[in-house]
């Protein structure tokens, strides 16, 4: 491992340069290569700082790609602990088999605990997952004149020839996204309009901003109506809201499975009524008095440590937690189940699934790169980290039905 000693002249001049306050941190990118830039940048905290780093200099990822692509000022690596659940078997449009579920995480107890979960749904004959919405929103907003001019504006969006004129402008920005609906939302002389796109198999946040920049420049043209922002916050992009539950943003995806009574006394060590009880009493009334968006047990733990896993965005975890979990009793005495999740933004090209490690876990689950035809890849994986999440439901409530949450977590958790 290279230490400050064994730097050359040119890197010590660049070291120097940083320490003495000539040198920004962002301009040793273009100064010299990546991984050089990286090192400096590290020497130089540790200089300021008096200590020396132990482990984040310690990493295989391409440094060349991550810092064009994924990162700024990069100075090294944190690693996440990976475990493993499964099989679980998956019922899906696009996911078909048993699969390995990557878990990228900290939080002991929190694979094992979704492993007995994939346990009892394979038992099952698998988890069924459908796709209901693939939609990725961007919702600039406008300050117009009066209503008059809102109540204009709004019907000139909703004309068939206008939607038209529009899509086309957005499709010259991507070769495989493609605006499909615009609605409009007013306040007063505030008009927000949320486009929406198929973006295939990316997550697409950036195509689908770079393709509304686009149409806003037809808007402003024709109509002449000029945006405040290309953002409004009615997308609604990495923050809880309702309109992303009730019109989805992302994926909309759904995955339920019915277990046998016998099987969850014998897995589970409770009974389907007790769990159904946790459930009603905890996930749905206790969200509700809480005034919460999500109604469920855990489901944030679990699409948290797949998308650390699989190279998704950790910041749209926020839309995931709004998953609505529900069991019911079925005539026979066994238990139904299932999870609902209205915004699950994922994707298999782009963004943090071009890193090395994050391709090895997409590659496990057979979703790496675009999909044949395009978009199957994204659906397949959304199908699979919704089943997970149902496993990881089914479990933790099992647990708090039998009463055996917090011996887990003092066996496991440490």
């Amino acid at each position: 491992m290279t230490s400050r000693k064994d730097l050359n002249r040119e890197k010590k001049e660049l070291l120097d340069g940083v320490l003495a306050g000539r040198i920004s941190l962002h301009k040793l990118d273009s100064m010299t290569d990546k991984r050089t830039a990286v090192m400096i940048r590290r020497f130089a905290l540790e200089e300021t700082g008096g200590f020396d780093f132990d482990h984040i200099q310690n990493f295989s990822i391409d440094v060349e790609d991550a810092s064009k692509r994924n990162i700024e000022n990069m100075i090294g690596i944190i690693q996440v602990p990976l475990g493993i659940a499964g099989p679980l078997k998956v019922n899906g449009e696009f996911a078909e088999g048993s699969f390995q579920l990557p878990l990228a995480t900290t939080e002991g107890a929190l694979v094992a605990s979704v492993n007995r979960g994939c346990s009892v749904i394979t038992r099952c004959g698998g988890a069924n997952a459908r796709i209901f919405r693939d939609l990725m929103t961007r919702a600039p907003v406008f300050r117009l004149e009066n209503v008059i001019r809102a109540k204009e504006f709004t019907e000139w969006l909703q004309d068939p020839a206008v939607l038209s004129r529009m899509k086309e402008k957005a499709s010259g920005t991507t070769r495989f996204g493609e605006l499909v609906d615009v609605q409009a939302f007013v306040t007063g002389n505030t008009v927000h309009v949320r486009f929406s796109y198929d973006t295939k198999d990316a997550m697409g946040m950036n195509m689908v901003t770079i393709a509304t920049d686009s149409v806003l420049g037809l808007i402003e043209d024709e109509f002449g109506a000029i945006p405040v922002s290309i953002s409004g916050n009615m997308c609604v992009d990495k923050k809880p809201a309702a309109i992303n539950t009730i019109l989805g943003r992302g994926k909309t995806v759904i995955a339920d499975v019915t277990i046998p009574a016998t099987l969850v006394e014998e897995r589970l060590k409770c009974k389907p009524e007790t769990m159904v009880d946790v459930n009603y009493r905890k996930n749905l009334l206790g969200s509700a008095r809480a005034g919460s968006l999500g109604y469920n047990a855990h489901a944030a733990n679990i699409i948290a440590a797949m998308y650390i896993a699989c190279g998704q965005d950790p910041a749209h975890v926020v839309e995931g937690s709004s998953t609505i979990t529900t069991m019911e009793l079925t005539r026979y005495g066994d238990i139904y189940c299932s999870v609902t999740i209205p915004a699950m933004a994922v994707g298999t090209v782009g963004g943090g699934t071009n890193l090395g490690t994050q391709r090895d876990c997409l590659r496990l689950l057979g979703v790496s790169g675009s999909g044949t035809p395009p978009g199957s890849n994204s659906k397949k994986l959304a199908e699979i980290i919704a089943s997970a999440v149902l496993a990881g439901e089914i479990s933790l409530v099992g647990a708090q039905a039998a009463g055996h949450l917090a011996k887990a977590h003092a066996q496991l958790g440490r």
